[in-house]
C-alpha cells in the first residue's frame, strides 16, 4: 500500500464518521419528535418544521457523503489499477537490469582475463630488466668496495701517520711546560725585586718631594692650583686669538655684504628730516580774539575743552594760541575745530559743538587717506578697514619727533629693498615693516607694549603669523624665530637711527652719554673715554701697560654687551679700544 492509498482510506474513514454522526442526530431528533407536546401547540409546530428542515440537510449530506464514497472508491481502484501498472514496469526494469548485469559480467570477465594476459607479459619483461640491473648494480658493488678497501687502507696509513705526530705534539708540550714552569718562577722573582724597587722609589720620591716643598716652600696642592691657573689665562688668551680671528675673517665676508645691503637700502629711500611737534600752534589774526577765545568768564575756553579734550593754553605769545593733548588726533581735531571757529567769528559753546562734529568728520577723512595713500605707495592693497582706520590715526602720532606713519612706510620700502638683495618674499616682509608699529595707534588707550598691542591686532584682523611674530618680536619682547622679524627689526633700526631721523630730549640725551662714558671708565686699564658723533661712537683709551691687545679686543666686546643689555638707543653705537705705546728718548 502506497502513500496514495492510504490518504483514500483516511478520507473514506472520516466520511464514514460523518455519516454516522448524522445518522445519530437523526434518530435523536425523531426521538424527540415521538415525546414531542400535542400538534396543536404553535412553537411544537415550529420546532417540528425547524426539525424536518434538519432531518432533510442530514440526509442531502449523507447523500452527498456516499457519492463522495463512491468516487473515493473509483479513485482507489483507479489507483490500484496505477499501481499495478508500476510494478510490471518495475518488473520489466527489473528483467533488463539483471540482462545488462550479466552483459557487464561477461565483458569485465574478458577484460580481466586480457588484462591477466597483459599483466604476465609485463611481469616477465620486469623480470628480466631487474635480472640486467641486478648484474650492473653488483659490478658497481664490487668496484666500490674494492675502492672503499683501498680508502680504508689509506685511512689507516693516515691514522699511523698523526698517532706519530701526536706523540711527537705530546713530548713538546711536555718540555714546553717545564720551560713555563721555569718562567713562572723567574717571573714571580723578578715581580717580588720590581714590587720592592716600587716601594724603594716611591720613599725616595716622597723624600723628593717633600725636599722640594721645603726649598719653594709651596706645597703640591698650592703648586697645583698655581699651574691650573696659569693654563687658564693661556687658554683664555688662546680662546681671545681665535675669537679674533673668527670674528674678523666674519667681518671680511659678511659685513660688507650687510653695509652694502643696508646702504643700498637706505639712499634708495629718500625720506625728509623730523620736524614734527608735539604742541600744536595756532596763528590767531589778531590779540583781541583771545579774549573772544576765552568768552565771557571763561565759558568759551571751557566749553571748547570739555568738547574737544584739549588744553588750550593761551599766553603772552602774540597772535598765537598753543594746544595741548596726549592724544594727536584729538589734538588735531581740536586744532581744525579752533581755526574753523576763528575763520567764522561765531564763538559760543553751542557753535563750538557744531564745528567740533565737522572738523571730528573732516580729520577722520584726512586720517583715511592718508593710510590708503600709504598703502598704495607701499604696494599693499588686502588689508583689514579696521587697520587702515588704525593707519590712518598714525598720521599724526610721533616718535622721538619722527612721524610714525611716514616711519612705517620708509621702514616697508627699507625692508623690500633688503628682501629683494636676499632674494626673500618681498610682500611678507614688506608687510611685516608697515604694520610693526601699529599698535601705537592704541597705546593712549590700552596698556601694554605697542608691539605686543600690535601684534594682538594683526592677529584679530586675520594677517598672516610670520606677519604677527614680527610684529611682536621688532623689539625683542618674544625672540625673533624668523627671517621676517630679523629683516623687521634691521629695517626698524635704519629707519629710526639714521641722521636727522629722530630728536630726544636733551636731559635724555646728556644722561645717556654720561651713562656710557660711566659703563667704559668704569672697567679695569681704562685710562679715557670719549663719547662721538651724538653718542653714536664711543672711543676708550687703556694704558699699555694693564691691557695688552688681547685685552682691549675682550674690553671692547665687554662695553658693548653692558651698552646693550642697560641703555635704550636708536640705531647702534660703534666701540673702540685704543691701545697706543710710546717710547721717547732724548739725545744729547
Amino acid at each position: 500500500m502506497n502513500a496514495f492509498d492510504v490518504v483514500l482510506l483516511a478520507a473514506v474513514l472520516v466520511l464514514a464518521v460523518v455519516v454516522i454522526g448524522a445518522v445519530l442526530v437523526g434518530i435523536r431528533t425523531l426521538r424527540r419528535m415521538g415525546a414531542a407536546p400535542a400538534p396543536e401547540d404553535p412553537a411544537f409546530i415550529a420546532e417540528k418544521d425547524r426539525q424536518e428542515q434538519s432531518l432533510a440537510a442530514l440526509r442531502t449530506a449523507a447523500d452527498q457523503a456516499n457519492s463522495t464514497i463512491d468516487v473515493a472508491k473509483s479513485a482507489a481502484a483507479a489507483a490500484r489499477t496505477e499501481a499495478a501498472a508500476a510494478k510490471a514496469e518495475a518488473k520489466a526494469a527489473r528483467a533488463e537490469a539483471r540482462r545488462v548485469l550479466d552483459d557487464a559480467r561477461a565483458e569485465a570477465d574478458t577484460v580481466l582475463e586480457r588484462a591477466h594476459k597483459q599483466a604476465e607479459a609485463d611481469a616477465e619483461q620486469l623480470r628480466t630488466a631487474a635480472r640486467r640491473s641486478g648484474e650492473r648494480e653488483v659490478a658497481v658493488l664490487a668496484a666500490t668496495t674494492r675502492e672503499q678497501a683501498a680508502e680504508v687502507e689509506r685511512r689507516a696509513a693516515r691514522m699511523d701517520e698523526r698517532e706519530r705526530m701526536h706523540t711527537e705534539e705530546v713530548e713538546r708540550s711536555a718540555e714546553r711546560e717545564r720551560q713555563l714552569t721555569a718562567a713562572k718562577a723567574a717571573l714571580a722573582a723578578r715581580e717580588a725585586a720590581l714590587a720592592q724597587r716600587e716601594a724603594e722609589l716611591t720613599e725616595s720620591e716622597e723624600l723628593r718631594r717633600r725636599e722640594l716643598e721645603r726649598v719653594a716652600g709651596l706645597t703640591a696642592e698650592s703648586a697645583r692650583l698655581e699651574l691650573v691657573d696659569a693654563i687658564e689665562t693661556q687658554a683664555k688668551r688662546e680662546a681671545a686669538l681665535l675669537v679674533r680671528d673668527i670674528e674678523s675673517d666674519a667681518r671680511n665676508t659678511a659685513e660688507q655684504r650687510a653695509r652694502h645691503i643696508v646702504v643700498d637700502a637706505i639712499q634708495r629711500v629718500a625720506s625728509e628730516q623730523t620736524a614734527e611737534s608735539v604742541v600744536s600752534v595756532l596763528h590767531l589774526p589778531g590779540d583781541e580774539m583771545k579774549g573772544r577765545i576765552i568768552g565771557r568768564e571763561g565759558r568759551n575756553i571751557r566749553a571748547f575743552e570739555s568738547v574737544t579734550g584739549v588744553n588750550l593754553i593761551i599766553d603772552d605769545t602774540p597772535e598765537a594760541v598753543l594746544l595741548s593733548c596726549f592724544d594727536p588726533v584729538r589734538r588735531e581735531v581740536g586744532r581744525v575745530t579752533l581755526e574753523k571757529l576763528v575763520l567764522d567769528g561765531r564763538i559760543h559753546p553751542h557753535r563750538i559743538e557744531e564745528v567740533y562734529d565737522l572738523a571730528r568728520q573732516e580729520v577722520e577723512q584726512l586720517c583715511l587717506r592718508a593710510a590708503e595713500d600709504a598703502l598704495v605707495e607701499v604696494g599693499i592693497t588686502e588689508i583689514h578697514p579696521e587697520l587702515v582706520t588704525l593707519l590712518g590715526r598714525l598720521r599724526y602720532r610721533t616718535s622721538y619727533g619722527q612721524n610714525v606713519l611716514k616711519h612705517l612706510v620708509e621702514t616697508a620700502h627699507i625692508a623690500g629693498i633688503m628682501a629683494a638683495e636676499l632674494r626673500l618674499d618681498v610682500p611678507i616682509i614688506k608687510r611685516s615693516a608697515f604694520l610693526h608699529d601699529i599698535g601705537k595707534a592704541l597705546t593712549h588707550e590700552v596698556e601694554g607694549s605697542h608691539a605686543i598691542i600690535g601684534a594682538d591686532l594683526a592677529r584679530k584682523y586675520g594677517e598672516h603669523e610670520d606677519v604677527v611674530h614680527a610684529i611682536e618680536a621688532h623689539h625683542n619682547e618674544v625672540p625673533p624665530q624668523t627671517i621676517e622679524a630679523v629683516l623687521t627689526q634691521a629695517s626698524d633700526a635704519c629707519s629710526g637711527g639714521r641722521p636727522g631721523a629722530r630728536r630726544e630730549s636733551l636731559e635724555a640725551y646728556v644722561k645717556r652719554l654720561e651713562r656710557i662714558e660711566e659703563i667704559a671708565a668704569g672697567k679695569l686699564g681704562v685710562d679715557k673715554v670719549f663719547a662721538m658723533q651724538a653718542g653714536r661712537e664711543i672711543r676708550v683709551m687703556v694704558k699699555p701697560d694693564d691691557v695688552d691687545d688681547i685685552g682691549a679686543a675682550v674690553l671692547a666686546r665687554d662695553v658693548a654687551k653692558q651698552i646693550e643689555e642697560e641703555l635704550t638707543y636708536p640705531g647702534q653705537i660703534r666701540v673702540t679700544v685704543v691701545r697706543e705705546s710710546r717710547v721717547t728718548e732724548i739725545a744729547r
